[in-house]
């Protein structure tokens, strides 16, 4: 037999996962949290973080690897020898400065106290003002790469990071002699080859193949100072799938694996799903739900246009256009509820049951027929991804009334995740993109059978969700397959190792005509506060932070 080890680096966790690569077998898989969670607050060590940031501790990481791969070979019961290849995914953009020999700087002693030396989250907003700036004097000088992201440079990205680092905080800048992204950090700890990929250039650093990085003298327009785009980052990317390298003696003697081992270089979380749910091809939309969503999709033909978060040849599978768009707060906005507004009585009622609050609320909000509440509500209490690229925008609920309930509230904000994602099929349908189905997963696929019938509904296509309920760990574990050799590309891999589809849901006429109604004022909602009066949220969210002590 022979096995590979998927690592999924999520928000608050990592999912290890061995497969046997002959039959598709999940043999066994970890869930390791991270003991820090999400930095939003404060730094380990006590230091206060302004609004809207978050980092995270580079230990998380490496505890992941060294608790998941001996917990998943032990519960697989299999020879560790037979392991051949290990891939990782992570979310992405999350981005960590270290020094030459790959230190992360946090770590070292002297700079514990600095926020900026500390890995940066994908959810890390507090460079929007850089992004800004970034995206005004890109379209003042006509820059063509921005075409490829659909007119917009997200904060979440790698040089809006870069560049607040670099003006808020220049000796930690001058300090890094790297900042890269953890996925390629994890690959660089394994193996000991720095070796940056291609997917998360492209989609993050407004990278490509057939036009580099946008030019120095862009980012001197950005800032007179800032003129090496490539100082940190580097000019060099590796394709997906191909071999990283073989894992470092020290850490393969310490997970009882062989140094032979082959190490896959790194990739987003999201992409790494694509081929795991067997897609190869255009017409399906990957939705990948957790804290947020990723929408991928690939076509032979690359079209620019808006609304994307990215555009990038060879950024999903070898040969085909990969694009990337998505929303911010999803799980996240779903938790915020049940933390915050929930009802004392829920609470209690799911505790005596042993169940959970999510699934009393999912019971009650079942019972409501659509569009019997009155509420329409805009999704983005943490921004908005797509197709607006604006993370100062923030979350509406529309139709408040003193009758209205807990669980009509719970509803709309399901149903408001099912619009977002409807005004993204759209846009591709608008550009000659057109997708026949949605293929979801990521945990809340399997937990909320009411959302996946609400986003048939919503949006008037089947919905598709897969037997594993850690696809991407899966797809990481593919990827590592085709590093090792056992196919010769990752669509072969596709083809025989896909998780199985689970269930489909198909939607409901009845409840399509009424979703489309309610959809229209989701829509005029949506392009009132999200393009022509998006100053009232501006102003909203800067006078929060001006009030904020610091």
């Amino acid at each position: 037999m022979a096995y590979t080890i998927g690592i999924d680096f999520g928000t608050l966790s990592g999912r290890v996962m061995l497969l046997n690569v002959e039959d598709g077998q999940e043999v066994a898989v970890d869930v390791v949290p991270y003991e820090h969670g999400v930095l939003d607050r404060e730094l380990p060590t006590g230091e206060p973080l302004p609004p809207d940031w978050a980092l995270q501790h580079p230990k998380d990481y490496l505890e992941v690897i060294y608790r998941g791969i001996p917990s998943v070979i032990s519960k697989g019961g299999v020879d560790p020898d037979e392991v051949v290849g290990i891939g990782v995914d992570f979310t992405s953009c999350t981005v960590l400065p270290t020094l030459r020999d790959g230190t992360p700087l946090c770590l070292v002693e002297g700079w514990e106290h600095r926020p900026h030396a500390w890995p940066k989250l994908w959810k890390h907003h507090s460079a929007q003002p850089l992004a800004d700036r970034m995206n005004q004097v890109a379209r003042a000088r006509s820059e063509s790469f921005l075409s490829r992201y659909g007119g917009a440079i997200s904060s979440e990205w790698y040089f809006p990071k870069l560049l607040q680092i670099f003006e808020e905080d220049r000796e930690v800048y001058h300090a890094s002699d790297r900042f890269l992204e953890a996925a390629d950090w994890i690959v660089w700890h394994l193996t000991g080859r720095e070796c940056r990929n291609s997917c998360t250039a492209g989609f993050k650093a407004m990278w490509s193949q057939d036009e580099g990085l946008p030019s120095a003298d862009y980012f001197r327009a950005v800032h007179p100072q800032f003129e090496n785009p490539a100082e940190k980052l580097g000019n060099q990317f590796h394709p997906l799938g191909t071999r990283a390298g073989a894992l470092r003696a020290e850490v393969a003697a310490r997970l009882g694996l062989r140094p032979s081992v082959a190490v896959a270089v790194g990739n987003v979380d999201a992409m790494v799903c694509v081929p795991s749910v067997g897609v190869t091809g255009p017409g399906t939309l990957v939705m990948v739900i957790g804290t947020s969503i990723c929408h991928v999709a690939v076509s032979q033909d690359e079209v620019r246009l808006p609304g994307i978060t990215g555009v990038v040849r060879d950024g999903v599978l070898p040969g085909m256009f990969g694009y990337e768009t998505g929303q911010a707060a999803v799980g996240d906005m779903f938790q915020w509820f049940v933390s915050t507004l929930s009802q004392t009585d829920i609470q209690q009622s799911a505790e005596r049951l042993g169940r959970s609050v999510h699934d009393d609320l999912q019971q009650l909000a079942a019972e409501i027929p659509p569009g019997s509440h009155g509420l329409v509500v805009l999704d983005w209490w943490n921004g908005n991804r797509s197709i607006l690229g604006d993370a100062d925008l923030s979350g509406v609920i529309m139709g408040l009334t003193l009758s209205t309930t807990y669980a009509e509230m719970y509803r709309a904000l399901l149903e408001s995740v099912a619009f977002g994602t409807r005004r993204i099929l759209e846009n591709f349908e608008q550009h000659h993109l057109p997708m026949q189905k949605i293929a979801a997963c990521g945990g809340i696929s399997h937990k909320n059978p009411l959302l996946m019938q609400i986003y048939a509904d919503v949006c008037g296509v089947p919905v598709e969700v897969f037997a594993s309920k850690e696809v991407p760990a899966r797809g990481a574990a593919m990827f590592g397959a085709v590093a090792a050799g056992v196919f010769p590309t990752i669509q072969d891999a596709a083809r025989r190792l896909a998780s199985p589809v689970e269930r489909v849901y198909y939607p409901h006429a009845e409840a399509q005509q009424v979703y489309d109604r309610v959809y229209q004022l989701y829509h005029r909602l949506y392009h009132l506060l999200g393009d022509t009066h998006r100053a009232l949220m501006h102003e909203a969210k800067q006078i929060r932070l001006d009030t904020v002590p610091r």
